[in-house]
């Protein structure tokens, strides 16, 4: 058996020899392993991106069983890449990062989709991510990260805002000028007579409800916007949600998070600031997210199927449009 020594000698002499075959990305001590166990034995161990069989490597790409009579043993590593703060800048950006209207503080982009029309690459995530709750304008800067996490247009504009579906607000403050004015006359008055209390004006409309919270921006430069997912991967497809489907995310905020379905064809009341909202047809899990999550899409756990797009939630329960809502009202394709 090879004493320390012996394996970091090897290592030193043999290192630049092993870190030249492709695939290999590292080199260092290790247990070698059986089966997937550790022998307890020391080796020089190869770190590669993926294990291949011995027979799909040409003899020279093979790493020799042994180095100076120190036992070898390859390990299979991955792509190995710098992580990224979540609330950096990225270019290209993957999903899970931050993003956000420039007048928007930040919440996380979503993923890349394409316009079932044009096939365009198309940055998704809420509508009050992107399109700051339908106060913007088409075109509009979208940064990245988001102004709150030091994103400053238009060093980092990343996209414009391309389109959005609008919400439709059970109560807002009101934009009547007849009842602005009948407030201020109001409380004008009420100041007058010595009263403490005041008017406020707010438009109501019990029957508004929605679907979806989702909006689309068009990456500036197509080179800027990565396909994959931080953590999950590049989504394939999606899939309708199902109760106690085991489910994950990955946003600004909180990363990479997992869950449960525990309740679809929800209706719920959305607090926007002073506005509200009502959703109907939503999925509700488990606590998957803290602000700033907003936009990240939901995955089934144990494939690359969207489900669902993370818009609302509090410390018990996240909730999420059903990602066929998302889809046919912004004409994409996942």
């Amino acid at each position: 058996m090879s004493t320390p020594h012996e394996v970091t000698r090897a290592k030193r002499v043999h290192q630049e020899e092993i870190l030249s075959k492709p695939n290999v990305v590292g080199v260092g001590v290790g247990l070698r392993s059986r089966s997937g166990r550790a022998t307890g034995e020391l080796a020089l161990i190869a770190l590669v991106r993926r294990k291949v069989p011995e027979a799909a490597l040409a003899p020279q790409d093979l790493v020799p069983s042994e180095a100076d009579g120190v036992p070898t043993d390859v390990m299979e590593v991955g792509d190995l890449r710098a992580l990224l703060a979540r609330t950096d800048r990225a270019r290209p950006a993957p999903g899970g990062m931050s993003i956000g209207h420039y007048l928007v503080t930040a919440g996380t982009l979503g993923a890349i989709v394409r316009d079932r029309t044009t096939g365009r690459r198309l940055i998704l995530s809420n509508n009050h991510v992107l399109a700051n709750s339908n106060a913007a304008s088409l075109g509009d800067a979208i940064l990245q990260p988001g102004a709150i996490d030091g994103g400053r247009d238009p060093l980092d504009r990343i996209a414009q805002l391309e389109r959005f579906a609008p919400i439709a607000f059970v109560e807002e403050p009101s934009s009547c000028g007849v009842a602005n004015t009948v407030v201020v006359v109001g409380n004008a008055m009420a100041a007058a007579l010595g009263s403490k209390h005041r008017l406020s004006a707010h438009r109501y409309d019990p029957q508004a409800t929605n679907r979806v919270d989702a909006a689309l921006a068009l990456p500036v430069d197509d080179g800027a916007v990565s396909d994959e997912i931080l953590d999950i991967g590049v989504p394939a497809g999606t899939a309708p949600a199902e109760l106690g489907m085991r489910v994950r995310k990955s946003g600004r905020s909180s990363g990479f998070t997992t869950g449960e379905v525990t309740v679809i064809d929800a209706t719920v009341t959305v607090a926007y600031g002073e506005k509200s909202a009502r959703f109907e047809g939503q999925i509700v899990t488990g606590p998957m997210s803290e602000p700033g999550d907003s936009g990240s899409l939901l995955m089934s756990a144990d494939t690359l199927l969207a489900v669902g797009l993370l818009f609302a939630g509090s410390q018990q329960a996240t909730i999420f449009n059903p990602i066929d809502a998302v889809v046919n009202a912004l004409g994409i394709v996942i």
